[in-house]
């Protein structure tokens, strides 16, 4: 379904050194992942014998048990296309090695030995075992079946999956075994860990999984033993975590007494588009690797995943203060720079009473302050025309005498209509033409005001009227440099409702946030704006949403188009179709408008400026697009 491919980390009762019963629990969670249509399941590191068995390791009678064990596994398994990864011990060559089996439909397609053995405080490994690091193109004969067994091994199927194995502490290495696997393919990572609770240790380890899935760009599945391994030295809490390219989807409770299981979706094509997009791939060196083919696994009927409505904007409300002031030090600085290389003190920005204006307006003030410049240098100026209404106009001038900028109102009506009348154009016909002169005749002023009084013109235009073109080319398409050109506008609303916390401006914002966007060049219907921008060409969470997947994973239409369906309920399926639809078209006829936009600083991942993160030719045809 659309490359989701869904994945479980199991932590299972153990009873330590009984393998029936270990087993019988395996079995139990391996029967259930079936029915809940779970691809992998992945088990913790010698979850049939218990990692905390000690000596008995060495002791042939738990050795058989546990081949007994596993040999019910592989009947339970038989005609069954879910995989179970499990933690067994292995004799080969007279040397006992720590390792992870494979099996699908009654078969042990592989295993793979541990590289790294701690030895050290509570952990003793090289007691029991061998390191596996440098076992590679060798078999072994387990169960009555001829197994390749070896650190050389990828598993991979015919619809783009490809995973490696490691084993605990392999990830803790200065070299993790899983970096190599990665340059060699695999897009996802399973490991089988018994990492022990201590103070602090949790969150360290849930960072050391996501920062290593987010480094291999790929999904990284681990499971580590419960409470019921031995308590004698050492606790187990029975950490379980799904991730995906640096963030994490699922997570387990540890200290459960019971069996538990967490599972996930993981969006392949994804991690697949992004290592496309990644150049250190294709500059990294790939190892000699045995492939072993797996059989497809069961389709998802239904996508369990998270779908975020807004996926430019934080979702961590504890970190709202701290990622808003990153983002509007970003824009400050960008301008710093661009101020002092020109050596000037003062800007022009056009003020509507929007939330553009208002940010650009914001960040600018912010630029002023750690400069110690006078904000009487900012000359902030409204410009009401035939569609402006006393709400928009009110609230410009309320913010601009609270910050103690300097405020300029020029009207631009009369250039208007001089303008009309030179061009022969009826003021009546409310058209293209009546709209576009009205936004030129802003930039020429804006423009002109900044060669008068040696400033430069800040632009306010956002990254999602960039991304539709909903700008007049040589309007407000064009400034000096342009401050909110990285920002989409959710993420617009997002900042300029932080800055609510100040309390001379508060009311006034909360106004702004609340008055529908609008570019004002229609006449108003009884002094409230007619011309709603979102009415016309679609509700904006949706266009940023399909901005976010169009540009930052490569998503086909067809796939944002089931997102999209599934994270916007309020919406039907036409509306968000017809949105997208027009989405296309726009994104594709205005790039000529991308091509001519002027410096603005990069914020977040996305940015369509030309001259860094997105080139297109203006005439690329969008059709190939709107066949899904």
């Amino acid at each position: 379904m659309y490359g989701f491919y869904r994945v479980a980390s199991s932590v299972p009762k153990v009873q330590i050194a009984n393998t029936d019963k270990n087993i019988q629990e395996i079995i139990k969670i391996f029967e259930q992942e079936t029915k809940n249509e779970s691809s992998i399941v992945l088990f913790p590191e010698l979850c049939i014998t218990g990692y905390t068995v000690g000596d008995l390791f060495l002791n042939q009678n738990l050795l058989e048990s546990q081949y007994q064990a596993l040999d019910k596994l592989l009947v339970k398994s038989k005609g069954i296309s879910t995989i179970a990864i499990v933690g067994i011990v292995v004799s080969f060559e007279h040397r006992l090695y720590n390792c992870a089996a494979v099996i699908q439909d009654g078969s042990i397609l592989g295993i793979v030995p541990k590289s790294y053995l701690p030895n050290k405080n509570e952990f003793y490994e090289k007691r029991y075992f061998q390191s596996g690091l440098r076992i590679k193109a060798k078999t072994l004969k387990l169960l009555n079946q001829e197994v390749p067994f070896g650190v050389d091994l990828l598993f991979t199927d015919e619809n783009n999956v490809t995973f490696g194995i490691e084993l605990c502490e392999d990830l803790w290495s200065i070299l993790p075994p899983s970096n190599q696997m990665a340059i060699n393919g695999a897009n996802m990572i399973f490991n089988l860990s018994a990492s022990n609770e201590l103070v602090g240790k949790s969150s360290y380890r849930q960072e050391l999984v996501k920062t290593q899935s987010a480094r291999l760009v790929c999904a990284y599945i681990y499971s580590s033993c419960g409470v019921g391994e031995s308590s004698s030295d050492t606790i187990f809490g029975g950490d379980a975590l799904i991730c995906e390219y640096g963030s994490t989807l699922a997570k387990s409770e540890r200290f459960t007494l019971e069996n538990q299981t967490i599972r996930a979706d993981i969006d392949l094509e994804k991690i697949i588009w992004l290592r496309n997009h990644e150049s250190y791939f294709g500059d990294s060196i790939p190892s000699e690797v045995r492939i072993i083919k797996v059989k497809s696994t069961q389709n998802i009927s239904k996508l369990d995943r998270y779908i975020d409505k807004h996926p430019f904007v934080p979702s961590n409300e504890k970190m709202k203060k701290e990622v808003c002031e990153e983002i509007t030090n970003i824009q400050a600085h960008g301008l710093i720079k661009r101020l002092t290389h020109i050596n000037s003190q003062k800007v022009v920005i056009g003020i509507s009473g929007g939330l553009d204006s208002t940010l650009a307006l914001l960040a600018t003030y912010k630029a002023f302050e750690i400069l110690k410049l006078d904000v009487k240098g900012i000359i902030a100026v409204t410009m009401p025309g035939f569609g402006t209404t006393s709400r928009t106009k009110s609230n410009a001038i309320k913010l601009c005498e609270a910050l103690g900028v300097t405020i300029k109102e020029i009207p631009i009506s009369e250039i208007s209509l001089k303008e009309f009348e030179a061009l022969g154009h009826d003021k009546e016909i409310h058209d293209v033409t009546y709209e576009n002169v009205q936004a030129r005749a802003r930039t020429s002023i804006l423009m002109n005001l900044a060669n008068k009084e040696g400033a430069i013109v800040i632009g306010t235009g956002d990254l999602s009227e960039i991304a539709l073109g909903w700008c007049t080319f040589n309007g407000d398409h064009m400034s000096m440099y342009s401050l909110n050109s990285g920002i989409p506008k959710t993420l617009i609303s997002y900042l300029v409702e932080y800055f609510t916390y100040k309390q001379e401006i508060k009311e006034v914002l909360i106004d702004i946030l609340n008055t529908p966007i609008s570019p004002e060049l229609l006449p108003p219907n009884s002094d409230k704006i007619s011309q709603e921008t979102e009415s016309i060409i679609g509700p904006y969470e949706l266009h940023d949403f399909f901005l976010y997947h169009f540009i930052r994973y490569g998503a086909k239409p067809s796939k944002i188009l089931f997102l999209a369906n599934t994270a916007f309920e309020e919406y039907s399926k036409d509306e968000i179709k017809k949105w997208l639809d027009i989405f296309i078209k726009r994104f594709f006829t205005q790039q000529f408008k991308r091509n001519a936009m002027p410096d603005g600083v990069k914020v977040g991942t996305i940015s369509l400026s030309p001259r860094a993160d997105w080139r297109m030719p203006s005439d690329a045809s969008f059709e190939e697009w709107l066949n899904y």
